[in-house]
């Protein structure tokens, strides 16, 4: 069986350019200066860069990463396509070291490749979850500090996180900074349609909202109780532990400032999975359908030394 970087954007440059133009540019190239879309011209000669366009209405040149991550980036495109095909076809993710072993370059530029490309993950005024009759299932939970007693940390000292997964469709999560009904109820009437089911624990965060949506059931954890007929929590439950074992066994560990983007990561993965009918390469696809507009910088994402990011074996 063919390998699946036997693909020539992988491994050729003007695929590379060939292939984001097609997810990029569905209809056609655009002048990401002035938006012209006619009078456009491919650069050619041995000392042109590959990908390079000129507008004849602005008289600006560019390329198909201007706009994007991956612009003004001094990576060769095709390495870039290989490590968000690893990012995306990893399910627990792929850490800054097994990037910069597997693709050969620092680890400093591991790591701020992937934090671009977990910027591309981010979704754009998404809609709300569930609607007639569809379930959606709401949770928090807690991400560790440091692997040493991290069971025994006080709450103070971890992250907190809040859930909220559609049954049988995407999961979305924000990084809160407490756990609160003033803090979740806005999240979940924002991000639910009210027509929806509403599922989650006994916990009273969720009882001043509940009677917003047409149905809301409860499952009493505290009474070992988990599951009762239609309610249980049991799908959120399964997302966080697999972020779990992402962030407690390939990253090791995960900064508070950087625990957003983590999050999209996982979300991104988990709503794009097998299940709903995305492999590996369509799922690269739609990541890279995200990266117009969202330009990051070394400065802006903070990375003055990367996060501990290696992994057993």
């Amino acid at each position: 069986m063919p390998s699946v970087f036997d693909r020539t954007y992988f491994t050729d440059e003007a695929a590379a350019y060939a292939k984001l133009e097609s997810i990029v540019w569905p209809r056609g190239p655009h002048c990401p200066h002035c938006g012209e879309v006619e009078r456009l011209g491919r650069m050619k000669g041995k000392a042109t860069r590959v990908g390079l366009l000129k507008c004849y209405s602005c008289r600006k040149q560019f390329r198909v990463t201007v706009g994007t991550v991956f612009e003004s980036s001094h990576i060769s495109l095709h390495v870039w396509l290989q490590a968000t095909f690893l990012m995306m076809s990893s399910k627990k993710g792929v850490s800054s070291n097994q990037l910069h072993r597997t693709l050969g370059v620092t680890l400093k530029s591991a790591w701020f490749m992937s934090h671009r490309l977990r910027e591309a993950l981010k979704p754009t005024n998404p809609s709300p979850l569930g609607g007639d009759g569809i379930t959606v299932e709401g949770d928090e939970t807690y991400i560790g500090p440091k692997a040493k007693n991290r069971a025994y940390k006080p709450v103070g000292e971890k992250q907190s996180v809040m859930s909220l997964v559609e049954r049988g469709g995407s999961v979305r999560s924000f990084h809160v900074a407490n756990v609160t009904a003033n803090t979740l109820q806005p999240i979940i009437g924002k991000h639910v349609f009210r027509d929806s089911r509403f599922q989650s624990d006994e916990s009273a965060i969720y009882t001043g909202i509940g009677w917003n949506f047409a149905y809301h059931g409860t499952v009493n954890h505290s009474a070992k109780e988990y599951v009762r007929g239609e309610d249980y929590t049991n799908t959120i439950e399964g997302y966080f532990s697999i972020v779990k074992r992402g962030i407690y066994g390939i990253y090791q560990r995960v900064s508070e400032a950087h625990l957003h983007r983590y999050l999209s990561e996982f979300d991104f993965r988990y709503s794009y999975r097998i299940a709903r009918g995305y492999d590996d390469i369509e799922r690269m696809d739609k990541a890279l359908a995200g990266i117009v507009g969202r330009r990051l910088t070394y400065r802006t994402v903070g990375g003055s030394r990367p996060e501990a990011t290696a992994i057993q074996g």
